[in-house]
């Protein structure tokens, strides 16, 4: 985890935030923060409001109601989303599109570039991203040769690539192997060390939980707690259910 700036302004705010989908009320009244180098989970039962809020973060969910400021600008004026990474939830890295692996992490770096060709800067940072998730020697295979977890891989690499001060992840770790979930944590700390923070969707911490500062409990659309450290073990040891298990029915909040 990287030192905390307990002095500077939040990357991420939201005050009293509600959003819907449909006419289903979702969120109902988020109070949300996240520092800068600040590791942030959000935790709770399937329906608690979870993805709906990352959503909402990645502006893919509009307000219905309260404050929410991206590095201290109010969503709506806010312009600058090459700042943000983004890994959505339980997707493929190409989406049955023929595509390299270097192809779809190149694409991490467009919102800097406003599809101009990549210079040596991009080159650079989609290798290190690769390397970071360790699919260096996977660049030139097809997406579509690769495993689930190494997808999941992929997908974390692409929003790395654009070197984001705040990386927001919804389930990570959703189906992904015990390898590939030791990777994503390695790759989450070296982001976390050059300063970036992360808001992250999980159903269980594993592999994350030495990285983590908050975790965040929603239930019904609200925040039910904020535990420490002290109380992360504890949660690693008791996850709430699977998102990504069969049972599973109803619309992803």
């Amino acid at each position: 985890m990287a030192e905390q700036h307990t002095t500077a302004p939040p990357v991420l705010s939201l005050r009293g935030v509600t959003a819907s989908l449909g006419a289903r009320r979702v969120l109902r009244g988020i109070d949300l923060t996240v520092g800068r180098g600040e590791v942030v989970a959000l935790l709770g039962a399937n329906g608690s409001g979870k993805s709906t809020t990352v959503r909402t973060v990645v502006g893919q969910v509009q307000p219905t109601g309260g404050d929410l400021e991206l590095f201290g600008t109010p969503l709506r004026r806010f312009r600058d989303w090459r700042r943000l990474g983004y890994v959505p939830q339980r997707s493929t890295a190409a989406g049955g599109v023929p595509a390299t692996v270097r192809e779809v992490v190149a694409a991490g770096r467009l919102a800097r570039r406003r599809l101009r060709p990549l210079g040596r800067d991009d080159r650079e940072a989609v290798h290190r991203a690769l390397e970071l998730v360790g699919l260096a020697d996977r660049a030139r295979d097809s997406v579509n040769a690769l495993s689930g977890g190494q997808h999941q891989r992929v997908l974390i690499a692409r929003a790395l690539a654009g070197e984001p001060e705040l990386l927001v992840m919804d389930e990570p770790l959703a189906g992904v192997d015990l390898v590939s979930q030791g990777v994503l944590a390695e790759a989450l700390r070296e982001q976390t060390t050059r300063g970036a923070s992360v808001l992250l969707v999980l159903h269980e911490l594993g592999p994350l939980a030495p990285l983590i500062d908050r975790s965040v409990v929603l239930h019904d659309g609200r925040v039910e707690r904020v535990d420490g450290t002290a109380h992360l073990h504890d949660q690693a040891c008791h996850p709430y259910p699977d998102p990504s298990a069969p049972a599973r029915t109803g619309l992803l909040t």
